[in-house]
């Protein structure tokens, strides 16, 4: 990026300089010095390599080669038992972490693998083209747990959990409440100041990792009287006394991810656990799920590939119809063709969201585009490919209504498709308002 713009300084200059003359002698400001200056600025921009959306990295490309494979041989095998068991395999979480998939943003001082956004994206997607609900969990622990320690944490906080976070220990992210969803900041949960820390005292719904995380951040308002300004993140441990796990819920879909109800009765979080500043856990939130909602456009656009590969193969390669594959037929091919258009776009939207964070620019609304348009994407493809395998597509024997299943939960968690909608929306608003 900084090679690039020293690339460009001459240009600009002399656009500058043209913009100067025009401000002062308007009659020596004409298109033929403006048509002079573009040549001069095209001559500049020539050797400056600009890649496709999609194109990876070596290094990404490797991750995503090694990825792939994990889910085939690990994950694949076991994706049909542990949704009907809706719990996850310890052996695929000790592979995660054997991967390097649970630490891959982590540096590699605290024994991360030291790679950047875009590739945790990438593992992301691959993992949901085989189970969502593997995905969740990488996406979870790596955009929110891990993002909020490596942003926020002290030097304290980080030499004593990251390396912890990137090799063994899962982690939970801990917002939302019975009467705070999609109005997030209306959290009762209240940490009180004794002694040298805090008491919290209340209660989180919809936590996801809960029954494999060891590692929780909470948030809680330390001075209600303040608003969502009291809101602080504290760190806690799950074998902390008053720390409990209340109910694992029953879910439509993800079911391998644990999802639960957590019970704070006098836990107490000493001082050092405060992560970052008392009174800023609003602003860590907001951030953090802005980032968290291009990894659930990833895991949307991962589930939505899965779902058209599985039906298209069955489609072209083994169910035959008056003497043909199905997927000869041209009102099928239409419809797969379409299919695979809308996928490209949604993950056009999360590859771009993904770059323009890490290039450091505001992404906001690309993120709130890139989650709502996979969501919208993987729901219609995943229903679409139950409908091309007809039978075989209703039944648990394959994955398809798995998949089906599994992408309602993207129009709800981490901001539902009209926050998303709102959030847009008032974006645009400002940027067209006089």
């Amino acid at each position: 990026m900084a090679s690039s713009l020293r690339a460009l300084r001459p240009a600009l200059s002399t656009l500058s300089r043209a913009s100067r003359t025009a401000a002062t002698v308007p009659r020596t400001f004409t298109p033929a010095a403006m048509l002079n200056a573009g040549r001069q600025m095209r001559s500049y921009t020539e050797g400056i390599a600009h890649t496709p959306v999609f194109q990876l990295t070596e290094e990404e490309e490797m991750l995503k080669e090694s990825v792939s494979k994990f889910s085939q041989e690990a994950v694949l095998p076991r994706v049909r038992a542990m949704d009907e068991a809706e719990s996850m395999d310890k052996a695929v979480v000790e592979g995660l972490f054997e991967q390097g998939l649970m630490g891959i943003e982590v540096e590699e001082e605290y024994g991360g693998s030291g790679m950047g956004f875009t590739a945790a994206i990438v593992a992301i997607e691959e993992l949901a083209r085989v189970d969502p609900s593997v995905s969740v969990m990488c996406d979870v622990h790596n955009t929110l747990v891990v993002q909020a320690f490596r942003r926020f944490g002290s030097k304290t906080l980080k030499e004593k959990y990251l390396p912890r976070l990137a090799t063994e220990s899962c982690g939970s992210f801990c917002l939302s409440e019975p009467a705070s969803g999609s109005d997030a900041f209306a959290l009762q949960t209240k940490a009180v100041k004794k002694g040298d820390g805090y008491v919290i005292n209340g209660s989180k719904m919809w936590i996801t990792n809960a029954m494999e995380s060891e590692i929780f951040i909470i948030f809680a308002n330390v001075n209600p009287d303040l608003g969502y300004k009291g809101i602080t993140a504290f760190i806690a441990e799950k074998n902390f006394p008053g720390f409990s796990i209340a109910k694992k819920e029953k879910k439509l879909g993800i079911r391998a991810s644990s999802t639960c109800v957590l019970n704070f009765d006098d836990l107490y979080i000493p001082k050092e656990n405060v992560l970052g500043e008392e009174g800023h856990g609003y602003k860590y939130a907001i951030g953090l799920l802005n980032e968290g909602r291009i990894g659930i456009g990833a895991q949307m656009t991962g589930l939505a590939l899965g779902a058209w590969e599985n039906a298209v193969k069955y489609c072209w390669n083994e169910r035959k119809q008056f003497g043909r594959y199905i997927g000869e037929n041209q009102g099928m091919q239409f419809q797969m063709a379409q299919a695979r258009l809308d996928i490209e776009a949604a993950r056009a939207l999360v590859y771009n969201a993904a770059r323009t964070k890490a290039a450091g620019a505001n992404f906001q609304m690309e993120a709130a585009m890139a989650k709502l348009l996979a969501s919208q994407v993987a729901g219609k493809v995943s229903g679409q490919a139950v409908e091309w395998m007809g039978g075989m597509g209703f039944v648990r024997e394959g994955l398809a209504e798995k998949f089906w299943r599994d992408s309602k939960i993207g129009a709800i968690y981490e901001g539902t498709s009209n926050i998303q909608l709102q959030t847009i929306s008032k974006i645009l608003q400002k940027q067209y308002t006089n």
